[in-house]
């Protein structure tokens, strides 16, 4: 099968840090096409950067036809529902993919993300998402998206002092990690705090082959009809 591997913002280096830990865990018979916009905001850090992108990562969606799911590489699940409504396929967030996966191996868990402007949109969606009770927290290293790419030391330190907190603090029993900027983490965090530490591009990977092996589409009867596109009122006039 094919999966269409999308990161919404444009940043070739985060895409692929995705693509390596998509294809680690993807079946040996799983094809994982992985893309960026060419155009739109560097990197998504709250609701502007979102709004922002969101025609880049449509029109680039449109240009692959021949998949069999779609993954939204970026934690916020940016343009997940417009997606939906644009592909007949499934379409997952690795957020949400990550929340769940996390309700399904622990009580409570903790998000550990990058800016605390992120926070807002992350609470949001676990509530749309019916899993705000199953959340003990959201914690903020306050690190620059793009900084995760440098391979600093120091961010790393800093992530694990909010996996700390978390843990004693919040009683957290489970870590979702917040950016796909991290995704490259999962095994070492987990191995070091003897709790799950996940990543959720990692998760979506299989829960979109799961999907895809079931036979399973995007509803197009309600909230995912398919897309309409509108010419613009003044060539209507025309």
């Amino acid at each position: 099968m094919k999966l269409l591997l999308i990161n919404p913002n444009t940043t070739a280096s985060m895409t692929q840090k995705a693509a390596v830990a998509a294809r680690k865990v993807a079946r040996p018979d799983t094809e994982i096409i992985a893309t960026n916009p060419a155009h739109g905001p560097y990197s998504i850090e709250g609701f502007y950067d979102v709004a922002q992108c969101l025609p880049g990562l449509l029109e680039e969606a449109a240009r692959h036809k021949d998949v069999d799911a779609v993954i939204i590489a970026c934690f916020d699940d940016t343009g997940l529902d417009a997606m939906r409504c644009l592909v007949d396929v499934p379409v997952i967030g690795i957020g949400e993919a990550g929340y769940h996966a996390a309700s399904m191996v622990a009580h409570r868990f903790s998000v550990v993300t990058t800016l605390s402007r992120s926070v807002a949109g992350i609470t949001d969606n676990l509530m749309r998402y019916g899993l705000a009770t199953k959340c003990a927290s959201v914690r903020a290293t306050d690190i620059p998206v793009l900084k995760l790419e440098e391979g600093d030391p120091a961010c790393l330190d800093q992530i694990r002092d909010e996996i700390r907190a978390a843990i004693s603090q919040d009683k957290a029993e489970a870590i979702v990690l917040g950016c796909a900027g991290m995704a490259d983490l999962m095994q070492q965090l987990s191995a070091e705090f003897g709790i799950p530490v996940i990543d959720g591009v990692s998760c979506a990977v299989g829960l979109a082959e799961a999907m895809v092996a079931a036979g399973l589409s995007t509803s197009k009867a309600g909230a995912y009809a398919a897309a309409v596109h509108k010419r613009p009122a003044a060539e209507l006039a025309q």
